[in-house]
This record gives C-alpha cells, sequence and structure tokens, in this order.
C-alpha cells in the first residue's frame, strides 16, 4: 500500500490536467489509470477535438477565453503544439448565428456575420441555407497529445502515475481515504480527485458520498459516439471546424488531425451514437444504420468531400441533462465529470478549478450541484 496526498483517478484530458496542475503547486499527487493514458476506451484519445468561442450561453465563451490562456501556458511550458488554427462555421436553423455573434462580440471575440452567398463564396465545399458565424481564432486540440504534455509535466513536478490501476472503491480512512483496485492494491490519500468520465456511473456509488448527495448528482448519460473520416475532394484540406445544427440532426466536423492521415474532415452526428450503461459497455462497433445516416449528411450538405468514410472511430460522451459540467467538492472528494462531449477545450481551466477545490477555493456555482446537497466543507 502507498500513501500520498492527493489521488487522482483517470488519467485523461481532466484528470492529466489536474495532476499538473497540483503537481506545479507542490503538492504530492499519485495518478490511477485503469489502463492507458488516454486510451481509445475513454473521451481523451486521438488527435481530434474542437477547440471555438462560439456558445449560445455567455458563460462557457467567457470560460473559453480563459481557457486558451491556459493552452498557451501548457504550449509553452511543455514545449509543444497543441492547437492548430483552423478557424469554425457555425450554420443551421438550429444554430443561430446571429446570437452567437452577439455572444462573441460582448466577450471580445472576432468574427464575421455572413450572408449563405458569403459563405458559400468562400467555403464553396459546404452548402449553406443560410447565415453562418465565422470566428477565427478556433481550431483543433491534439488530445492525446495534451494528455502526454501535461502528465509529463506533472511527473516532472513529482507527481506518480500508476497504470493498469482499475479503481474499484473509494472509504473513509482515519482522516483520508482510502482508494482499492480491482485487484486489491490500495493507495491512501488525504484527498481524492474523481475524473473517471464514462466510467463514473459504475464508480459514483463507490465514493462513500451519502445519500444525499446522491440524490444531488444529475443523471448521467454515456453515448457511444460515432465518427467518419471523409477525404477531401481534389485534395483541398484548408477546412474550418463546422457545427450544423437543424431541427432533425447536429452535426459537428473538423479536420481530422495525424490518427486520420490529414487527408480528411472527420464528421459526426452530436449525441447520434447508442446510449450505454457506463464505458465498461463500449465495445467499439460502429454501427451501420447511424454511418449510414452521417454519409447521406455529407452527400448534401458537404459537397466538397467524397461521400465514402476511410477511417471510422467511436468516442464516449458522458452527458448531464443540460450539458453543464460537475466540478464539485464534498469533504476531500472532488468530483471532475462528466463534460458532456464539449470538455476537451476547457482541459486547463478543469484542472485549475480542481487545484483550487482541493486548497479550500471557489469556481462558479453552476457547476456544483453536490454542494447544495451534501454541504460545502473548505478545506
Amino acid at each position: 500500500m502507498s500513501v500520498t496526498s492527493i489521488a487522482v483517478i483517470g488519467a485523461g484530458l481532466a484528470g492529466a490536467a489536474t495532476a499538473w496542475q497540483l503537481a506545479r503547486r507542490g503538492h504530492e499527487v499519485t495518478v490511477l489509470e485503469r489502463s492507458e493514458p488516454a486510451n481509445h476506451w475513454g473521451s481523451s484519445h486521438g488527435s481530434a477535438r474542437i477547440f471555438r468561442y462560439a456558445y449560445p450561453d455567455p458563460l462557457y465563451t467567457r470560460l473559453v477565453v480563459e481557457a486558451r490562456a491556459g493552452w498557451d501556458e501548457l504550449e509553452r511550458d511543455g514545449g509543444a503544439s497543441l492547437i492548430t488554427p483552423a478557424g469554425a462555421i457555425d450554420h443551421g436553423d438550429e444554430r443561430d448565428p446571429e446570437g452567437l455573434a452577439r455572444v462573441l462580440g460582448e466577450a471580445g471575440v472576432a468574427h464575421e456575420l455572413l450572408s449563405a452567398a458569403q459563405a458559400r463564396e468562400r467555403w464553396d465545399g459546404i452548402a449553406f441555407s443560410g447565415p453562418a458565424v465565422w470566428h477565427e481564432a478556433a481550431g483543433v486540440i491534439d488530445a492525446e497529445g495534451a494528455v502526454r504534455t501535461m502528465l509529463r509535466l506533472a511527473t516532472d513536478a513529482g507527481a506518480v502515475v500508476r497504470r493498469d490501476w482499475p479503481v474499484a472503491a473509494v472509504s473513509r480512512r482515519d482522516a483520508g481515504y482510502r482508494v482499492v483496485s480491482a485487484t486489491g492494491e490500495a493507495v491512501e490519500a488525504a484527498q481524492v480527485v474523481v475524473a473517471a468520465g464514462g466510467w463514473l456511473p459504475d464508480l459514483l456509488g463507490g465514493l462513500g458520498l451519502g445519500p444525499d448527495v446522491l440524490r444531488g448528482f444529475p443523471p448521467l448519460e454515456v453515448r457511444q459516439e460515432q465518427a467518419f473520416h471523409f477525404p477531401y475532394r481534389d485534395g483541398a484540406s484548408d477546412w474550418p471546424t463546422i457545427i450544423h445544427k437543424t431541427a432533425s440532426m447536429q452535426v459537428y466536423a473538423l479536420p481530422g488531425g495525424r490518427d486520420a492521415d490529414f487527408r480528411g474532415q472527420k464528421v459526426a452526428e452530436y449525441n447520434g451514437g447508442p446510449t450505454i450503461p457506463s464505458a465498461a459497455w463500449h465495445d467499439r462497433e460502429i454501427d451501420a444504420t447511424r454511418q449510414e445516416r452521417v454519409v447521406a449528411y455529407v452527400r448534401e450538405h458537404l459537397p466538397g468531400l467524397v461521400p465514402e468514410p476511410y477511417a471510422e472511430t467511436t468516442c464516449l460522451f458522458t452527458n448531464t441533462p443540460d450539458e453543464d459540467f460537475v466540478i464539485d467538492r464534498v469533504d476531500g472528494i472532488t468530483i471532475l465529470s462528466p463534460c458532456s462531449g464539449h470538455g476537451a477545450k476547457f482541459a486547463p481551466l478543469i484542472g485549475e478549478y480542481a487545484a483550487r477545490l482541493v486548497e479550500g477555493g471557489e469556481v462558479p456555482e453552476r457547476f456544483r450541484p453536490l454542494s447544495v446537497h451534501g454541504g460545502r466543507v473548505h478545506a
């Protein structure tokens, strides 16, 4: 059995960011990862996640501005390029480009509101039926590269990463906690940070949080998202990231990254994958009906792509009903999950928020549903 000040459960983006932020503050940190950091069974693998500022909710746009400063610091300290510039287009009857433009303007994010004709002239590989909002500061996050960079910085500052260490339960132990693995190993810690992503539904009842706190936890939905890579016609590659929302379908698309040979656009229906009980049920299987639905979308709305996928992948989205994050602390347990499919861009800020909670500080009340039920305890 080993002893540490803070045990971090999970080495995806949220867990790695937390380890980085805590270790650089001088905390003794042990990361407990059930397999490998950024593994393909979770939510943080691969090299292509969207970094964007456009949200209908001004809070999230403001937080992206804060998160960007953290990404800049991570790239500088880690000596790595983790966000590739691409810009972003938002359009569709249900996306409200005009409203998004107002939010971007209020946050000081440079943008353009374009008519359908203007957008078509600029991006002839995308079909536009109405206005679109463009902001150049968006890009593509190398998720796996970010995890590895944050963990490298964390270990350089003294953190320990334990692989193949699936957590089974957490219980009170004297003034702290005892974390037990599925194989019977144990780690004792003064505090625990849970960043388990899609495994949280299985783990939540074993954290010893108490019935009142558990009643306050929002219902969780885990989806096995289905993403497909489509080749660019004529070798074109200067595509933006895209969010297109209509009454019948919401799609996101982005340049595919190194894991798809940089030769196509990654396209997926948002929350279009099957619902599963937890990450333990993730089989990485592609559903043929859902694939055909995305292919049909590409054929109609993205004429600049060949509507024949050359690669495919699955990824987990763990959602709350309102898609808000849970970043909260009850006694000595801090929970950073779920991120509802849009948390990658906030990773450095989520790590910062976790460090604040561990040290007894504050984060936005909106992300703290457990404190209302469980009672906030300051360090």
